[in-house]
């Protein structure tokens, strides 16, 4: 009976590997194929957008004057159309310092005409919201200010 027990423990744990490993292949399929279908963009630009941000991003501790300046502009010139955790006429912004790169939301920010046009992500978005993101014309360093603020807004932010 006991070692019943360690075999179908065993079996389970080897099942758990299998899938985690189907789970991996499957993602690096489905990049792959992203990369095939939109071969015209790089790897940066894949996963990290296409604009005027062309390095990544690298993010210290969190800046509360800059996430300050941030929540003024996104107010302003963002929350027409995006709430922080309702779907509204965009998606909602909260978690998605945790679903994209530094890179790729000020770039969504700075250039929506192209993202939309080329990039797979931003399509995708348009195809479900069928709403273009008016580009508000920030600043490099507007947006920054912006992508900071969003920082604040998901639910694992470090809190200052």
């Amino acid at each position: 009976m006991r070692l019943t027990v360690r075999a179908l423990l065993v079996l389970a744990v080897a099942l758990a590997a299998c899938g985690e490993k189907e789970k991996e292949r499957e993602e690096h399929e489905e990049k792959e194929k992203a990369r095939e279908e939109h071969s015209d963009l790089t790897a940066f630009e894949l996963e990290n957008g296409i604009g005027p941000v062309k390095e990544k991003i690298e993010l210290g501790p969190l800046d509360r004057a800059l996430a300050d300046k941030g929540k003024a502009v996104f107010e302003a010139k963002c929350s027409m159309c995006h709430k922080i955790d309702t779907l509204y006429i965009g998606p909602a912004l909260g978690e998605v310092t945790t679903r994209r790169t530094p890179a790729y939301i000020m770039n969504m920010i700075l250039n929506p005409q192209e993202m939309v046009e080329r990039h797979p992500v931003a399509k995708q978005l348009l195809a479900e919201r069928m709403t273009f993101m008016a580009n508000q014309n920030l600043s490099i360093e507007d947006a920054r200010a912006v992508l900071e603020y969003l920082r604040t807004q998901a639910k694992n932010a470090a809190k200052p």
